[in-house]
């Protein structure tokens, strides 16, 4: 009885130093994309990770060429489209699939903006 008592334990104190060093690692600075590292938090709720204004059905995007970037939030019925796949393949070709958080496009807000006005436009007259 005492050998599974001392097994019990042993299993409890590890399962313990695993969610501490768990937590520990997830505090780490990141060491960015080429350094392949993987967040993994079996417990973490999505919430915490999703930003508030990002809605469910959604997605963050943020446009990157020209001035000041922004950042916008689209619906996922947009990766249909395909004047935004286009420039996911710009994407890809520029960044690679390394990108964490919002993703990124090469391109100026105004173009990204159309995209979504052409977007509405044809839904529109549907």
């Amino acid at each position: 009885m005492q050998n599974w008592e001392q097994r019990h334990t042993g299993l409890v104190m590890l399962r313990l130093s695993i969610k501490k060093l768990k937590r520990v690692i997830s505090e780490l600075p990141s060491r960015g994309p080429d350094q392949n590292v993987v967040d993994f938090d079996e417990e973490a709720e999505e919430t915490k990770k999703i930003p508030k204004d990002v809605k469910e059905g959604h997605f963050a995007v943020i446009a990157v060429k020209g001035g000041k970037p922004n950042r916008f939030i689209l619906k996922l019925s947009y990766l249909k489209n395909p004047a935004f796949l286009r420039l996911l393949e710009k994407a890809k070709e520029e960044y690679g699939f390394q990108q964490t958080g919002a993703l990124t496009v090469p391109c100026q807000p105004e173009e990204l903006q159309k995209i979504l006005e052409d977007g509405i436009k044809k839904i529109a007259s549907v």
